[in-house]
């Protein structure tokens, strides 16, 4: 790690806003709260949107009642006099947009970016979590522990209440769990966290950033200036790489969390044990136990690496061994993570429609001994043969849906040909039925049913949570 002192970025006392003249690109869930906070703080804002709908139009009368201009159906061209573009953090970085205001000087935040220039003096320090899957539950988790500790603290970012919201909102915080995507490290150059955690990487979104390499670059980024512990994945040396990269704050220490017996400087699993030679004295000799395997829900092996990394960042803020297990205890999951619907005949059926890519299916396929999967959707460009090569031995059966089920099942064929497959040739939303029914006639008792398409959802259904919905309640029908 490099050991240059990073200083903190301006706040809101350092800046004056009054006649600054901001473009926000793109309305909604961060755009108009971003155009909101600029207009309170004197800037002339002006928001540009590529659509021009009932609910764009719907937007821009609220933010124009407030006298901020907006251009609907206009987010390509530089609006004369920009000295600042404040974008949500899906736009991408070649829009003609942002290449004009490259060309004229202009820099460019993302809403996360703006939230941190926004802070106050006294502003609730950031634990930051990013990685290509988990972030959410490993967010929330460490909300949790936070909360058990006794500390003021929310989950924001991409879940839960919006970063900018959490800045400027009234309630005051003592720490922020702060969850953060490669779209939003992207737009946030100057973000410095307290402690920092990769979690993962695995091929995501590279349509988004470009490259692997870019992907990769963008989600090291969270380690950019940190203070206490730069945390890292044993598992994925990737992670620990970004680390090694990473321009930090004097005494910052590498952190390491895994499923194996903890190293030094590192949090892991002993005999069904969470334990830390991190944070402790004569970690060299000495280790604490945090909590059990059993306290983490559920517990399969890739949620117990989440545990693991939310316990660091908790630890490295200072939180007591007992708050890392009442915090954990405490930890409900959302819905259509790896979530058990019901057992029938025998058999689990499992919900994980959040597993959205390869890499997560993997962890979820890991979790199970015998399984049938149902898989499919749109691939987003993503190769299924090393997945399916990998999980192989633990398929019972595979049920494939969507549009690009045939990517899976022809490396089914080519890394599984022993493994019965049911191809269905329907792209509605009915096709969930007709699914969970062939898959309950190859599934035999103890066998688990999981819906891990390793694909987005889109080709079928609005989003994965009701591509979920639509499984559990079909799971219903079988049981009723």
């Amino acid at each position: 790690m490099g050991s240059g002192k990073v200083t903190s970025s301006v706040s809101s006392g350092d800046f004056d806003w009054q006649g600054k003249r901001v473009t926000v690109a793109g309305l909604g869930v961060s755009g108009i709260p971003a155009a909101k906070a600029l207009h309170a703080r004197g800037a002339l804002v002006t928001v540009v949107n590529d659509g021009d709908d009932a609910r764009a139009r719907e937007q821009a009368a609220e933010l124009e009642a407030l006298g901020i201009t907006v251009r609907l159906g206009d987010g390509a061209s530089l609006p004369e006099g920009t000295e600042l573009i404040v974008t949500a953090p899906g736009w991408k970085p070649d829009k003609p947009l942002f290449e004009a205001a490259r060309a004229a000087g202009v820099e460019i935040w993302g809403d996360v970016e703006l939230a941190w220039r926004l802070r106050g003096p006294e502003a609730a320090p950031w634990l930051a979590i990013t990685g290509t899957n988990g972030k959410t539950t490993t967010t929330q988790m460490l909300a949790s522990i936070l909360k058990a500790a006794g500390l003021r603290t929310a989950a924001v970012g991409n879940i839960g209440i919006s970063v900018l919201d959490a800045v400027l909102g009234e309630e005051q915080y003592d720490v922020l769990a702060v969850e953060l995507s490669s779209y939003q490290l992207h737009w946030a150059p100057s973000v410095r966290a307290h402690s920092a955690a990769v979690l993962n990487l695995a091929p995501d979104h590279l349509d988004w950033h470009g490259s692997m390499e870019a992907y990769a670059r963008d989600k090291g980024r969270v380690y950019e200036g940190n203070r206490v512990a730069c945390v890292y994945n044993v598992a994925d040396k990737a992670t620990e790489d970004l680390v090694r990269e990473a321009d930090v704050e004097e005494g910052c220490r590498a952190i390491g969390f895994t499923l194996g017996t903890p190293g030094p400087s590192q949090l892991g699993v002993v005999e069904g044990i969470l334990v830390d030679r991190a944070f402790v004295e004569n970690r060299q000799k000495n280790a604490q136990e945090l909590a059990e395997v059993a306290d983490v829900n559920p517990p399969a092996p890739h949620n117990i690496a989440n545990a693991l990394a939310a316990a660091a960042l908790a630890r490295a803020f200072g939180v007591p061994a007992k708050a890392v297990r009442d915090g954990l205890r405490a930890f409900t999951p959302d819905a259509h993570r790896i979530a058990h619907v019901a057992d029938v005949d025998g058999v689990a059926y499992v919900d994980d429609s959040k597993a959205t890519n390869t890499h997560a299916a993997e962890a979820s396929l890991a979790a199970y001994e015998s399984i049938v999967w149902i898989a499919g959707g749109l691939a987003k460009g993503a190769a299924f043969d090393e997945l399916v090569a990998k999980s192989a031995k633990r398929l019972r059966g595979a049920v494939l849906i969507g549009q690009d089920r045939e990517l899976i099942r022809e490396a089914l064929a080519r890394h599984a040909p022993e493994v019965p497959v049911v191809d269905l040739d329907r792209t509605d939303t009915g096709a969930m039925l007709q699914a969970v029914t062939e898959a309950k006639r190859l599934a035999r008792p103890g066998d688990t049913v999981l819906l891990a398409p390793a694909c987005a959802s889109m080709d079928m259904f609005t989003n994965y949570n009701q591509r979920g919905d639509a499984f559990a309640e079909a799971v219903r029908e079988l049981g009723s």
